[in-house]
């Protein structure tokens, strides 16, 4: 089974528009790329997507409510809303400091949760 997808490339300012051949679930053919970034930007895009994931955390003791966490890699997008129910059950204590881990492996992914903002404790 063929399947054509168009996509628009963000790997630089260029904004390709890419014609994508897949093609038993591989892609097969790449048109409408400028420079190598958009074939490789197809390349994963458009079988499997993957992105980079930001959100909130409770945490208490910390002047906010909330601590902006973020994944130290990507994970893939059909994963995305199970990922977040995930998150969504952390709570963690201040002090805090940007770059701990908040939730080691999410999914089995191998991609750990960050914070990405140092917080002290407020008494």
């Amino acid at each position: 089974m063929t399947e054509n997808k168009e996509l628009i490339c963000i790997n630089c300012p260029m904004g390709c528009r890419l014609n994508v051949t897949i093609e038993d679930g591989r892609v097969t053919e790449v048109t409408g790329n400028t420079c190598p970034r958009g074939r490789e930007y197809a390349l994963k895009e458009a079988v499997d997507p993957m992105r980079i994931l930001t959100s909130t955390v409770r945490i208490e003791g910390a002047v906010h409510r909330v601590l902006p966490v973020i994944s130290d890699g990507e994970i893939p997008l059909r994963q995305m809303f199970e990922a977040m129910a995930e998150i969504k059950k952390i709570d963690v204590r201040a002090p805090i400091k940007e770059g701990d881990i908040v939730l080691h492996d999410i999914l089995g992914s191998g991609v750990n949760i960050i914070a990405s903002r140092t917080m002290d404790r407020v008494d």
